[in-house]
């Protein structure tokens, strides 16, 4: 998403402050992390960090013409793949995909809500496609990999980070780190909110590291990026 707040300039340094925080704590999971699965790639922006790393990395991107950008994209990067497909709770399910404007960022299985609209009024839904879903373990096992050779998952999935999760339950003890875009508001219709996520990792062991806002509307609420870690995790 286009990364830009409406603050007043107290509220800028303090987020600068927050920002500055959250690099330092995503640097820290990334550099005892042993893997990296991250759902909803778009294009892989992330690429030359977690290349930074020596992490492996399986991308996970829905759009067909989004997924060749990201294929080519880490063509340089021999650690990081890219699997092509919709994750949600469900194996087999048909969904319409909504694609938006912005080069597929914002694209969801959800709605666009009121409220994202007054956030981002430049981002659409240009058409839908059918797609169809799988859980996150069974996407995995098609392709033969082993998901307990990454201890991150990171979701950036516009509404549906809690369906990947529900469906991704048998994986969440050999995870150590959770990185999550998710809103205090209904950005899209239906979709899981900060309290709703707070809720599922608190009930499988894992705590808040870190929570970074950027985006604030005065009349909406705030998009974060949040990292939680095992709480047993030493």
């Amino acid at each position: 998403m286009k990364r830009s707040t409406w603050l007043r300039p107290v509220e800028i340094a303090r987020g600068r402050v927050a920002r500055a925080r959250h690099r330092a704590i995503d640097k820290a999971f990334l550099a005892h992390a042993t893997g990296v699965i991250h759902v909803g790639a778009n294009v892989g922006q992330e690429r030359s960090l977690y290349a930074r790393y020596d992490l492996p990395v399986v991308w996970v991107e829905p759009i067909p013409e989004v997924f060749a950008v990201l294929r080519d994209n880490i063509e340089r990067f021999p650690r990081q793949i890219a699997l092509e497909g919709l994750v949600t709770d469900r194996d087999d399910a048909v969904y319409r995909f909504h694609v938006a404007s912005n080069d597929g960022a914002s694209s969801s299985i959800l709605d666009i809500a009121r409220a994202h609209g007054e956030m981002w009024p430049e981002i659409t839904f240009e058409r839908s496609i059918s797609l169809t879903s799988a859980t996150l373990p069974t996407l995995l096992n098609a392709h033969g990999l082993d998901a307990t050779a990454y201890d991150a998952l990171v979701l950036d999935t516009q509404g549906s980070e809690l369906l990947v999760l529900e469906g991704a339950k048998s994986m969440l003890p050999s995870l150590r780190y959770v990185k999550t875009e998710v809103a205090d508001f209904e950005a899209y219709e239906g979709c899981c909110q900060l309290s709703d996520i707070a809720s599922f990792m608190d009930s499988h062991g894992f705590s808040e590291l870190s929570r970074s806002a950027f985006m604030t509307h005065s009349d909406t609420g705030t998009y974060y990026d949040v990292v939680y870690g095992r709480s047993d995790d030493d």
